[in-house]
């Protein structure tokens, strides 16, 4: 043995075909294609277009299986609320992204930085040069300097 561990299997791989994704979803094989022709789950297609589910795709079916047995939610709030959750997700990674370059901001010299901000929200390219964007106010105010 090489002494290298195994990879992790990405959760987005296409890895099982449509019995066995509704064997591990606990629903049956026309119930996934039904809420694949409605866009509730979209597995990857083969060259001969047959289906193939990743793991995300399985934890799906169930969250679907869960919110229309347990909770009582008709489709379209299942629709409602995955579309919620892609949404919270990529703001999430938005998030993580923002916080990584303020991080990277705060740590460089400040003669490195890119822009510079007053505290009338003119923000200044380069250091001190003449304001390149000034913030838009909701009432009259006084004028910028």
């Amino acid at each position: 043995m090489s002494g290298r561990l195994p990879q992790p299997i990405d959760a987005d791989a296409p890895l099982f075909v449509i019995s066995v994704a509704a064997q591990l979803a606990g629903m049956h094989p026309q119930t996934l294609r039904t809420y694949d022709r409605i866009g509730l789950v979209s597995p990857r297609r083969t060259a001969g277009r047959g289906r193939r589910y990743s793991r995300r795709d399985v934890a799906r079916l169930r969250l679907i299986q869960q919110l229309s047995q347990d909770e009582g939610v008709n489709l379209e709030g299942i629709r409602r609320i995955l579309a919620m959750q892609t949404e919270i997700e990529q703001l999430r990674v938005q998030v993580a992204e923002l916080a990584e370059l303020v991080r990277a901001g705060r740590a460089a010299p400040p003669a490195s930085r890119v822009f510079t901000a007053e505290q009338s929200g003119a923000v200044h390219l380069g250091g001190r040069a003449r304001p390149t964007w000034q913030p838009q106010r909701a009432l009259p105010g006084p004028p910028a300097r």
